[in-house]
């Protein structure tokens, strides 16, 4: 059986969130006691909808193991809604799967810019030679 990582590697880009928002969903859900056909409001506190402190952990709990990454306990209790912990994880804890890789650099690092009056005076310099 593929880890949610491995499925979320083999999805493009374009399509993880989506799948990692279902897979989350699925888990407040369960917690909440929803069915699957009702709609989780994820602008909305968890709180507020119903969840315990304790049911909370175990939804953390359950997504640490998901994913095989620790989620802060400080996000998941001080932002307690569904959108901004999937900001959360694709933003930081998951963010190489949804987010292009920088370009490599060639090791040389690029020339510091001229400050302040340095570059004025390279402005007015290149501008007054004769």
């Amino acid at each position: 059986m593929a880890s949610m990582i491995e499925r979320l590697e083999s999805l493009p880009r374009s399509e993880r969130r989506a799948a990692l928002e279902s897979v989350v969903t699925e888990q407040f859900r369960a917690a909440l006691l929803m069915t699957p056909d009702e709609e989780l409001p994820t602008a909305a506190s968890y709180f507020d909808l119903g969840l315990t402190s304790l049911g909370l952990a175990d939804v953390k709990q359950r997504l640490e193991t998901l994913i095989g990454h620790g989620i802060s306990s400080t996000v998941m209790f001080n932002s307690p809604t569904v959108e901004r912990l999937m900001a959360y994880l694709t933003g930081e804890v998951l963010a190489a799967l949804f987010h292009e890789p920088r370009p490599e650099t060639s090791g040389v690092p690029a020339p510091a810019a001229p400050a302040g009056d340095e570059l004025w005076d390279d402005v007015l310099g290149s501008l007054y030679r004769t």
